[in-house]
């Protein structure tokens, strides 16, 4: 991958292209994560709703140790979001060029974490299974805080709800004016447009990464989160690599 792309892609300096297209990434990850990890722990762990639904469930009928996992997975989504913003503000105040690329090397770093523990659910399933649980939710909310600040709140990449829910607010205002009930604003129609065709990528890309992740995880197991995280290595290392260069980041000795 070429250096300027990666650094465009990643880089302090934000264009909506670049947003969009880094968004399809991580969308694409997203999917793959989520899938793989319900082969792995038979969980989906970007649904909060779903997650908190399962908790009020559990609390019904008396299932309080359920429902405190549960709640610890809603608390891990939570605090991803908590140090994606951290470390986003924290760069942006020394004005280092890795202020998104470094929530990147964290979710890298946690796949390839999750790789490892997939490989000890068979020995120590007591552990390792909440464990994988709460890590899998956290980076998913590492992830949907850097590129919602990212893009000004225009963007997610686990919310799969909102976007279907805006691909059908985005058909319900383009059918309206298509029956001229509106008016004849060109670049209000292309606007829309363009929020439609956004929100059904998206969806599309989450999709196509939930099957390539179903595959991924059943035939080559840890091997496949290993690729993952090396995706986005080589996304975000750019940007950090200049923050060396330029002093504003320094190795650890």
């Amino acid at each position: 991958m070429p250096i300027s792309f990666s650094r465009r892609l990643t880089g302090r300096v934000r264009t909506r292209s670049a947003n969009y297209q880094l968004a399809g990434v991580l969308t694409l990850i997203a999917g793959a994560t989520n899938a793989g990890g319900f082969l792995v722990v038979e969980q989906y762990t970007s649904h909060m709703t779903g997650i908190l639904s399962a908790v009020a469930d559990n609390l019904a009928f008396y299932n309080y140790k359920l429902a405190l996992s549960g709640l610890a997975a809603l608390l891990s989504f939570i605090a991803g979001s908590i140090v994606s913003t951290l470390m986003i503000q924290r760069n942006r105040s020394l004005g280092r060029e890795s202020e998104y690329a470094a929530p990147l090397m964290l979710e890298a770093l946690l796949l390839l974490c999750f790789g490892v523990m997939s490989n000890q659910l068979e020995r120590f399933e007591w552990l390792f299974i909440p464990l994988t649980v709460w890590l899998l939710c956290f980076v998913m909310g590492l992830q949907n805080a850097l590129i919602t600040m990212m893009s000004q709140s225009e963007i997610r990449t686990t919310h799969i709800t909102g976007m279907v829910t805006d691909i059908g607010i985005e058909l319900g205002k383009m059918s309206r004016c298509s029956q001229g009930s509106c008016t004849k604003n060109k670049r209000l129609i292309r606007t829309k447009s363009h929020k439609l065709l956004l929100s059904i990528v998206l969806v599309l890309l989450f999709l196509t990464g939930g099957v390539i992740g179903a595959y991924g995880f059943k035939y080559v197991d840890c091997v496949f989160t290993i690729s993952l995280a090396v995706v986005l290595l080589v996304l975000a290392c750019v940007p950090v690599i200049d923050d060396i260069r330029k002093g504003r980041l320094r190795l650890p000795t």
